[in-house]
Parts: C-alpha cells; structure tokens; sequence
C-alpha cells in the first residue's frame, strides 16, 4: 500500500489533524452506483477481509447475509429499506444485511462486546471494498423487525445494519437531491472524541 496517494475528492473535502494512512481516508460513503453486477470473486474478497477482523476469544461472531441483484434473493432484500434508500440501491450489485450473535458458541454465555467486533469485520470489509474502486455504503435505514421476519433470522441474533454495495457512478446518476451529498465527509475534532481520565461531555 505504499503507492496509495489521496484522492482528489478526498484532497479537497479532509483535511486531517494528524498524518494517517491514505487507506483510511480514502475510504468514504458514495451512494452512486452504475447498475451492473459484480463478480464472486469481488463480492467474496470483502467477505475474506471481514473475516480477518479481530473479535473477543476469537468468536467471529458476525454474520453476512446476502442478496446480489436480478436474482431471487433481491426481491426480499429490497423491500426492506426506506423508500429513500432503495432510490439510490436499486443501482447496487449486492444487498448485505450485517447480523452478529449475541452469545459465545463454546459457553452460550453473553458475549457483550458481539456488536463491537462486528463492526470491526464491517470496517475491514469497507475498507477493502474502497481500495478495490467499489462503493460499499453502510445504512440504518430499514425495517429491522421485517428483516428478521423476510430472512428467518433467530432469536439470539442481533440485526446490526444493511449495506449496498456497488461500482461506481458519476453523481449524475442520482437523484438530484442527493447529488449535492456525494462527496467525503468531515469529522468531528479529537477533542470531541477523546479525554484522558475520566469522560468530560463538550458543551455546545
């Protein structure tokens, strides 16, 4: 990865207070996506990547379920999003819905930290579908219980989030209110985010 420079969206809308890598930065949310497909071995290298993130006793306890398009899984991933949503994913080439267990398989015990060990697999996932050019876009946006309900998820599993995922497409392709939003975010200053010691809440 030592090649990887920023990129010119990337250049123009972040500007760090510390010197990270490129990999990280460059990494972003775009909703735009061209309509085709991607292939197995694309969709199933972010799953590798997802499969290498740390997780507490080495549990995995995230689990990907998935829909690519024109297939008959589709049609029971898509209509569990908002409507403002499946304005942007019906160009997607796949649908994930992010579920994690709520228990250790060795004890069935509670394994608290489940939900913070998937979103590790989730950012490891991201990560590799950005450095591969591909739009992998996170979404809360969705029926949770229509989902356990449409894909037969079990008690003792936790809904965490959808995702789409897709090639890329000028912003054009969106709907016009939403081309306005198709660039990399900020973030909040470290002040914000970090204290030594004790928590010390930022007043406005």
């Amino acid at each position: 990865m030592e090649n990887i420079q920023l990129s010119k969206e990337v250049k123009k809308n972040r500007n760090p207070t510390y010197s990270v890598d490129p990999f990280i930065l460059n990494r972003w949310s775009p909703r735009s996506m061209t309509g085709e497909g991607i292939s197995d071995e694309e969709l199933f290298t972010l799953f590798e990547a997802a499969r290498w993130a740390p997780s507490s006793y080495n549990e995995q306890p995230w689990r990907f379920l998935y829909a690519k398009r024109d297939t008959p899984e589709w049609d029971l991933f898509f209509p569990l999003m908002v409507e403002a949503n499946q304005a942007w994913t019906k160009n997607a080439a796949v649908l994930l819905v992010v579920i994690s267990r709520n228990t250790f398989e060795r004890n069935n015990k509670p394994a608290v930290t489940h939900s913070y060990d998937t979103g590790s697999a989730w950012m490891a996932l991201a990560l590799q579908g950005s450095s591969m050019g591909l739009v992998v876009h996170g979404m809360s946006g969705f029926d949770f219980d229509l989902a356990r309900k449409t894909l037969e998820i079990p008690d003792g599993y936790t809904i965490e989030a959808m995702a789409a995922i897709g090639k890329r497409a000028p912003k054009e392709n969106l709907p016009e209110k939403l081309q306005g939003a198709e660039a990399p975010s900020g973030r909040k200053p470290l002040e914000e985010i970090t204290f030594c010691g004790k928590f010390s809440e930022i007043s406005g």
